[in-house]
């Protein structure tokens, strides 16, 4: 167990529980409502040209979601310690098992993640206004987007959850005005194109592992909903607050995910964004014809929006992990502090910052994307294993909705999910295995430090 040694290695007693209910609520919708659901359909339509199976794939990622929402609502009950699923699967399967899952978070899952969304950001920026050098102004404005949001979080978490407040209502509104506009709109009124598309002629496991694929994207925009656990430290009556939040936050996200996706095929064919480009955003060109060139403005301001939101809340919740880490000797030392002034974890803020900044130079959006889905599913799936042990074991007693169907359907999602992944994507997954086995050293060497220091 974690000791507190000084005063600048602090418990959990130094952080300051400031947020509230409502907070908590619109940072989980904050985190997850990012850039994926503004253009993950284009990779979905080049899957699954089907608009049927494509509202199929969010509408079971979002139940999926949900049920992982339930089961970590169950599993939240075992501790109020800062670090959430970290502490969870600590608690569980010991030691080791819970550093892999914080190691893989900052090697890919949190850090990626951060990159993505920061990538993103600067691409709406340059959407609106062309930057200099290209991709490499595209990179450098990600980087420095990190850096500010970083040194915020580094004041403190309230302004932190005060921005996420603030952003999160915005970014509401106009994805309801999208939604609307769209569904007003009578210029195209198209023939679903099941009909005559490939997927009908999809049957037993091809079509099951077309579905998976395409619900790699729209799990990749339901990301995030966990991070709420990461900060429950700093969270009022975490106990009942972190589960409320949890499914509160995966209700409004889903919906809007539905809706919105829907909105999209109401207004162009799937043949068209199927064609789009890399570096095109399907939701641009949906308002581009629903509102002509103000339309991409538009747009491009709200994805801004969105993502710098998201951003703020990932930056914000991942680095509690590290420093929980810090606090079992399970990761560099001095991430472990908290600044005297503002009590927050400043130097495992700033690790975060710089992986994060490397990541957003070495990748593409989607590459990394699809590392974070592999990466933290695997994850998933065992701690709604551990949630069946610990139920068995009487360690949690109080009740989990739909135990023990739910927890059940999630492993068996999750073990599909990764065995896919493994098999249409392996050069990607066996990437995302090798940097979360390359902690292995890393936990050998801060252990034999410790031991050292005894």
């Amino acid at each position: 167990m974690g000791k507190k040694d000084n005063a600048d290695e602090a418990g959990e007693g130094q952080f300051k529980r400031v947020l509230g209910l409502p907070t908590a609520v619109m940072l989980v919708a904050g985190i997850m409502i990012g850039s994926g659901v503004f253009k993950k359909i284009v990779p979905m339509a080049q899957t699954l040209p089907s608009e049927g199976y494509i509202l199929l794939s969010w509408i079971i990622a979002g139940v999926v979601t949900l049920f992982g929402a339930f089961s970590y609502a169950g599993l939240a009950g075992m501790t109020t310690e800062t670090g959430g699923v970290y502490e969870y699967l600590r608690l569980i399967f010991g030691e080791f098992i819970a550093f892999l899952f914080g190691w893989s978070l900052f090697m890919i899952v949190g850090t990626g993640a951060i990159a993505a969304l920061a990538f993103v950001f600067a691409q709406s920026v340059n959407e609106l206004y062309p930057l200099p050098f290209g991709d490499w102004g595209i990179k450098l404005l990600a980087v420095l987007a990190i850096a500010l949001l970083t040194w915020l979080n580094c004041l403190g978490i309230k302004k932190g959850g005060v921005l996420s407040n603030i952003v999160t209502s915005a970014k509401i509104a106009g994805m309801l005005a999208l939604i609307v506009s769209a569904l007003l709109y009578h210029g195209r009124l198209h023939v679903p194109a099941e009909a005559g598309s490939t997927i009908g002629r999809l049957q037993g496991a091809a079509l099951f592992s077309g579905l998976l694929g395409a619900m790699l994207s729209a799990l990749w925009a339901y990301d995030g909903w966990a991070n709420i656990t990461f900060v429950t430290g700093e969270i009022k009556d975490p106990r009942r607050n972190v589960p409320y939040a949890i499914i509160g936050g995966v209700g409004i996200a889903m919906t809007l995910y539905v809706l919105l996706n829907y909105s999209y095929m109401r207004v162009l064919p799937l043949s068209d964004l199927s064609r789009l480009g890399a570096n095109r955003i399907a939701a641009a060109e949906v308002a581009r014809v629903l509102m002509g060139k103000a339309g991409a403005v538009v747009i491009a301001v709200l994805i801004m929006t969105c993502t710098f939101g998201a951003l703020n809340g990932c930056i914000l919740s991942y680095p509690r992990v590290f420093f929980r880490m810090a606090q079992e000797k399970v990761f560099f030392p001095n991430a472990g502090r908290v600044h005297s002034v503002y009590r927050t974890p400043h130097i495992a803020l700033i690790y975060s910052a710089v992986w994060s900044a490397i990541l957003v130079c070495s990748g593409t959006f989607d590459q990394i994307t699809d590392l974070v889905i592999f990466a933290s599913y695997a994850f998933f799936g065992l701690a709604a294993w551990g949630l069946l042990r610990m139920k068995r074991k009487g360690v949690i007693r109080t009740k989990v909705i739909g135990y023990p169907v739910i927890p059940v359907l999630v492993i068996l999602f999750c073990v599909a999910l990764v065995i896919n992944t493994l098999v249409i994507q392996t050069r990607a997954s066996l990437l995302g295995l090798l940097l979360i086995g390359s902690g292995i050293p890393f936990y050998l060497y801060f252990r034999w430090k410790y031991k050292s220091a005894v």
